[in-house]
């Protein structure tokens, strides 16, 4: 590859055995020619920990910028210093697979394409099923009313697009923030996250604004291990934040006059084979 490729991780108090794991992912491949590790955290120990690269740049924020407006920290630099693409990661993610390249190659022949992610496994293997449906308020509630079983679990096959096969590329209006690949251009088009989001609902609001003017693509013929906790159904105060990121989000959108939302999801489900 000829044209610049950026990476940034945003930390705060991470821990630092598994970001040296997602940076070592990084480092065993030469796609990436800068990655920026963008500190929350209180005290700049993480820096001191991190492995010794010219292709890693520290960045200290001196405060706890939130998840999006950090990574807008990283895809500011990554635009000064002239990237073309563009890879948010978070650090619970691992690859033994150059992953990045083919996304990259994929993405400089389509540049229909504005974002994609990969293939998104648990560290045992299994699906981590993360490209959705735009959700409405209801469809939230519904994915935590687990007692009746279902029904649950046919609205989560159908709101989480499970019956799409796994060898097929889709273009999915939510991809997941935890790895995903950005085209620069389309993002200064688009413009970069939504700061009025802490965390949570960033890369729904991100990978959506995108998907209104290009393909925000599901690519699963590549994958990364990922180790999702679930934050904000085991910890209140992740959880609080989780519920007013909700209500930014749908405040900005609409609740429940939502026509873009309805026609987008219909259109998806169609193409799929699912409705």
């Amino acid at each position: 590859m000829t044209y610049p490729v950026t990476a940034a991780i945003v930390m705060y108090r991470n821990d630092t055995d598994e970001l040296r794991t997602c940076i070592e992912s990084i480092l065993g491949y030469t796609a990436v020619e800068k990655i920026y590790i963008l500190d929350n955290s209180p005290t700049q120990a993480i820096g001191l920990v991190l492995p010794r690269s010219t292709r890693i740049e520290y960045v200290f924020n001196n405060k706890n910028l939130g998840f999006g407006a950090a990574h807008n920290v990283g895809i500011r630099k990554a635009v000064a210093a002239g990237s073309r693409y563009h890879v948010v990661i978070n650090p619970d993610i691992s690859f033994h697979d150059d992953v990045i390249s083919p996304m990259v190659k994929y993405m400089e022949m389509h540049p229909e394409v504005g974002m994609m992610m990969p293939c998104i496994l648990y560290p045992d293997g299994r699906m981590q099923y993360l490209p959705k449906l735009i959700p409405s308020p209801l469809d939230l509630l519904r994915r935590k009313l687990t007692c009746f079983k279902k029904m649950h679990d046919r609205f989560v096959h159908r709101y989480e697009l499970r019956g799409v096969s796994g060898e097929q590329p889709f273009d999915a209006p939510v991809l997941s923030g935890c790895f995903s690949l950005l085209n620069l251009a389309v993002i200064r088009e688009t413009g970069g996250y939504d700061e009025r989001f802490f965390m949570y609902f960033e890369d729904s609001d991100l990978s959506r604004r995108v998907h209104e003017k290009y393909k925000t693509l599901y690519y699963p013929s590549v994958s990364v291990y990922h180790r999702y906790e679930g934050g904000a159904n085991k910890d209140s105060r992740l959880f609080r934040i989780f519920v007013c990121s909700a209500i930014k989000y749908f405040n900005k959108w609409g609740w429940l006059a939502d026509k873009k939302r309805k026609t987008t999801n219909r259109r998806l489900l169609r193409e799929v084979g699912i409705e």
